[in-house]
């Protein structure tokens, strides 16, 4: 029932995505919640003859650490909840599902700060209501399944009821919807369906990999010590985009010499008390969180949510007792969350930053000499002070904020919502500015990315200095994808 569960999910996850209220390039709701149950799937499978305690705990340890995007942590915590309760049996009956699919719900909405109705919570609990409404009252598992999913998806249906976004942009939660997805899919099995359980993934031909060979020539004023052609050897490493194999260094006319690929080990140095990880996109933002200070950069952001478990990978990468981490970005915090309950070896404090700005601040405000408890409270404050501004593209028609958004049209996205919508992705940008630009402010800092170049940051910011003289403009490259444009204003 939990592999069809995964595939039906899997196979309308385009279909949920399209769901995503914002018409942004990125709606990745149906992804995140297929690559979440996926990886909980794959554990299953390699399982052999397992019973129902070994399979549940499969089911529980790999969705949480597969977790992706806000709704994949929740969709992973319901899972989470459910096993606790259902791995106590060998059997399950209607009374045990009533309780785990209460349990499931409990669970999910305590990994939650602020639970929001409307959601994939809600459907999950109209669920559980009606589930623990039956208990005692039939033993056919078929009638109880088919009673739960009818309230899923009478839940489902209200929820543009409940968030008004959603009704204005005529779709349901896409969360919800993928929800509804793994309880049909589960009924398929449970009635007898023919079900194909290969995944895409393993469906798909392997990938094949194309070797390239890069030579070129170092001219140095004098020999070369061996030290100095291990710093090269490093420095090619850094910069590759592959797996880098057979380097051979030499002078030349002499015998090529292979120097040998650098061995992993555990650091030499004691681990020093905070380190950080932050997640961002794009070379020049990377650059700037190594500038200031971060430790280690997981590749991804809005377009690509992290996993859990890449989180903890790359906190066991950074030499420190106390690892921060920087989301920078709202769909990504849960997940961070999720990797600090879970990490066991080191502490793991997790700085909500909702924005890319918002991560450079946090670093910015970071102090060495200070406590773990001073600088957690210290960069949690400061970032509340940052405006975030962020402009791209629209996908599709729709309506928002009572705004009439065309496919291909500028938004200017602010951190509460819709604030510019036009054709021109200047006069976007400028409506977004007026509206972020108050008498306190100081500093706008604008990082451009995919869609925009530096000639024309430049004459934006030129553009918001003549109408704002007092304002100190500030214009470095992002290389961020789907986001033209990235701005901060404090």
């Amino acid at each position: 029932m939990f592999l069809s569960g995964a595939k039906n999910l899997e196979a309308k996850k385009e279909w949920i995505n399209e769901l995503n209220v914002f018409p942004v390039p990125d709606g990745d709701t149906g992804t995140n919640m297929t690559m979440t149950i996926m990886s909980a799937a794959n554990a299953v499978k390699e399982l052999d003859n397992a019973d129902m305690k070994t399979v549940v705990k499969a089911i529980s340890s790999g969705s949480l650490r597969g977790a992706r995007g806000n709704s994949g942590v929740i969709l992973s915590q319901l899972f989470r909840g459910f096993a606790k309760v259902v791995s106590g049996y060998d059997e399950v009956t209607v009374d045990i599902l009533s309780e785990a699919f209460e349990k499931a719900v409990q669970t999910a909405y305590k990994a939650v700060m602020q639970p929001k109705e409307g959601t994939i919570l809600t459907v999950a609990r109209g669920a559980a209501d009606k589930a623990v409404s039956m208990k005692g009252r039939t033993k056919d598992i078929v009638a109880f399944c088919e009673a739960v999913i009818a309230e899923a998806e009478a839940t489902l249906a209200k929820t543009p009821d409940m968030l008004p976004v959603l009704k204005q942009a005529g779709v349901v939660d896409s969360g919800g919807q993928g929800l509804v997805c793994v309880l049909q899919g589960a009924y398929d099995a449970l009635i007898g369906k023919d079900v194909d359980y290969a995944s895409e993934a393993e469906a798909a031909p392997a990938p094949t990999k194309t070797k390239y060979i890069v030579e070129f020539v170092v001219e140095a004023d004098a020999p070369l010590a061996s030290y100095q052609l291990k710093e090269i050897q490093a420095k090619i490493e850094k910069i590759a985009v592959g797996e880098i194999s057979d380097i051979k260094i030499a002078e030349e006319g002499a015998e090529t010499v292979a120097v040998e690929a650098p061995k992993k080990e555990e650091p030499a140095e004691p681990a020093k008390e905070m380190g950080f990880v932050s997640i961002a996109t794009g070379e020049g933002l990377t650059s700037i969180f190594t500038e200031l200070g971060c430790d280690y950069m997981i590749p991804g952001g809005q377009t690509m949510n992290p996993s859990t478990d890449d989180i903890l990978s790359a906190v066991e990468k950074v030499n420190a007792k106390t690892v921060f981490v920087l989301p920078n970005n709202k769909n990504i915090i849960l997940a961070a969350n999720q990797a600090a309950d879970i990490c066991e070896d080191k502490q793991i404090v997790v700085i909500p930053t909702k924005t890319i700005p918002q991560g450079i601040t946090a670093l910015i405000t970071f102090d060495p000499d200070a406590s773990v408890e001073d600088n957690q409270a210290a960069m949690t404050e400061e970032i509340a002070n940052v405006k975030t501004g962020q402009v791209t593209y629209a996908v599709r028609d729709t309506m928002i904020d009572d705004k009439e958004i065309k496919n291909g049209d500028w938004m200017g996205m602010g951190d509460s919502g819709l604030l510019s919508v036009n054709a021109d992705i200047s006069v976007a940008f400028k409506e977004m500015i007026d509206l972020m630009v108050s008498e306190d402010s100081s500093v706008v800092s604008i990082y451009w990315g995919e869609g925009s170049d530096q000639s024309k940051a430049e004459e934006l910011g030129a553009a918001i200095e003549a109408k704002y003289p007092d304002l100190e403009i500030e214009i470095s490259e992002g290389g961020q994808a789907v986001y033209a444009y990235i701005v901060s204003v404090e």
